[in-house]
């Protein structure tokens, strides 16, 4: 379905002409005319389906637009995806001054916050921690809020915020439709659905083949001694220009910076410790291409969007399945080919095996020739089904 035969407003029309947006994805042509309906909407749709889109024009099109208080609230895991999703509906509202978006998240000064909020909005886009932090303060009212949408539900409500979700919904007095888009549908997704939607519509949406990453993943048995030596070695015989390493802990991510670092890579690390503004500084560095090598823990792993970065690397083999997924989502973005590297040790086997098996991947098993300083496959049985570079 062509967005120029969808039912809506002439300046919202506009605005996805000026994003470049011709045809509508799976999500967006089976989300907008149910939301359009007024009906509550639970989603399971992968990243990179055009979520925001499939929320975002409903959203606008039932706002008031005379009306400068906040009417609808999307709540977001992270502030990279809360703002994310506030600059794409900034874009959809180009054509619409008087339609305005405020995003509130940790981290950032609160009283930027408070003067944002005060010039008036008509959508507020929130992580539910700071979201909170403004009811608390009573900077912010939520009275007047008749739509409601989580995105990431699973992720955000994995992460701790399951108290914080309810209590912030069950404040919202007004609100006349709930809507949920979800990577998994998980047990607190149920729940929230259970307690808070009526009768909603439900979507399912796959990974449209040719959008899906193509990332050929390899893992690597090392010990906690060599592993340092390996993530240098995999960037060096790469050639790679630009890679994100994770890690699963801050401690270990400063650690691992300031090691890359002496050995003159161009490097720096990211995690939840950092000032907003010194994060926006970090990935603003990376995305120019003055830093190659981008440090992180699962903070980075969602809502940050470059699109060319080379490889991955799993330094640690990360705490939940899920992550896995995200991190190396990160490389093979728009429709360019990625590597992801999975460094374990052998008494990770086990558990890499299974988290492989449940996350539906297959990772090569590859090992260093150090004389030759090049990586060596270990099954080359395998070499045709996962594309393997020339370099192997």
């Amino acid at each position: 379905m062509l967005y120029k035969d969808l039912t809506v407003s002439p300046e919202i029309l506009q605005a996805v002409e000026r994003m470049g947006f011709v045809e509508m994805t799976e999500i967006q042509e089976k989300a907008i005319p149910v939301m359009m309906a007024g009906k509550d909407v639970i989603a399971k749709a992968p990243t990179g389906t055009g979520k925001t889109c499939a929320f975002g024009i409903p959203v606008i099109e039932q706002l008031d637009k005379e009306a400068a208080w906040p009417q609808t609230v999307i709540l977001a895991p992270t502030r990279e995806l809360a703002q994310q999703i506030a600059g794409d509906l900034r874009d959809l509202t180009h054509f619409m001054p008087a339609v305005r978006t405020a995003c509130v998240y940790g981290g950032a000064n609160m009283q930027k916050q408070i003067d944002q909020l005060k010039k008036g909005c008509q959508i507020v886009v929130a992580t539910p921690g700071r979201l909170m932090d403004h009811v608390r303060h009573r900077t912010i009212d939520i009275s007047h809020v008749t739509t409601v949408v989580l995105d990431e539900a699973d992720e955000m409500l994995n992460m701790g915020f399951y108290k914080d979700v309810r209590h912030i919904i069950d404040l919202m007095k007004a609100r006349k439709s709930l809507s949920m888009f979800s990577a998994t549908i998980s047990r607190e997704v149920m729940d929230i659905g259970w307690l808070y939607q009526k009768d909603p519509a439900e979507i399912s949406v796959q990974p449209v083949l040719e959008s899906m990453p193509k990332i050929t993943q390899y893992k690597l048995k090392t010990t906690g001694r060599d592993k340092l030596a390996d993530v240098a070695q995999i960037i060096l015989s790469g050639g790679y220009g630009r890679v994100m390493v994770f890690c699963n802990t801050k401690f270990t991510t400063a650690t691992l910076c300031n090691q890359l670092a002496r050995l003159n890579f161009q490097v720096d690390c990211l995690h939840g410790d950092l000032s907003q503004a010194e994060r926006n500084k970090i990935m603003g560095t990376f995305r120019e291409g003055k830093l190659h090598v981008l440090v992180a823990t699962d903070v980075a792993a969602r809502g940050i969007d470059v699109e060319d970065v080379d490889a991955v690397i799993n330094y640690d083999v990360p705490d939940s399945n899920e992550y896995y997924t995200h991190r190396i989502g990160r490389t093979g973005r728009a429709k360019r080919e990625g590597v992801s590297y999975l460094l374990y040790t052998p008494e990770e086997e086990k558990r890499v095996g299974e988290l492989l098996r449940l996350t539906r991947n297959e990772a090569i098993p590859v090992h260093f020739d150090f004389n030759h300083e090049k990586l060596v496959v270990e099954q080359v049985e395998k070499k045709d089904k996962f594309n393997i570079k020339a370099y192997f």
